[in-house]
């Protein structure tokens, strides 16, 4: 193994330890906004795949890079679902009068 292969790799595995750490500190209360916010990072990561994917050559890197799209493609968009169910629990609820009067001025 090289040394840039052994550098990448060394450098893989000390932040998987140092997320899993981070994440694990996390209360569960503010596990969901904490997720939320990771949303912008996701989407980096989507256009950091995409751009090896394109720079990719030969069947193997490019069924890697596929699997790393799609993956960090499914993170962002259920980041996002999960961020609006979060929201939506904090609205308060509508009285019924004001429930019957939104659904008659549609």
């Amino acid at each position: 193994m090289n040394y840039p292969t052994l550098a990448l790799l060394t450098i893989f595995i000390l932040s998987v330890f140092v997320g899993f750490e981070v994440i694990s500190k996390v209360s569960s209360m503010l596990h969901t906004p904490l997720m939320s916010g990771a949303n912008a990072i996701h989407g980096i990561i989507v256009i950091g795949a995409m751009t090896v994917l394109a720079t990719s050559h030969g069947i193997l890197q490019l069924t890697i890079g596929f699997i790393a799209v799609v993956f960090a493609t499914i993170n962002v968009v259920g980041g996002f679902v999960v961020t609006d169910r979060m929201l939506e629990m904090f609205k308060g609820r509508q009285p019924a009068k004001q429930a019957a009067d939104s659904g008659a001025q549609r």
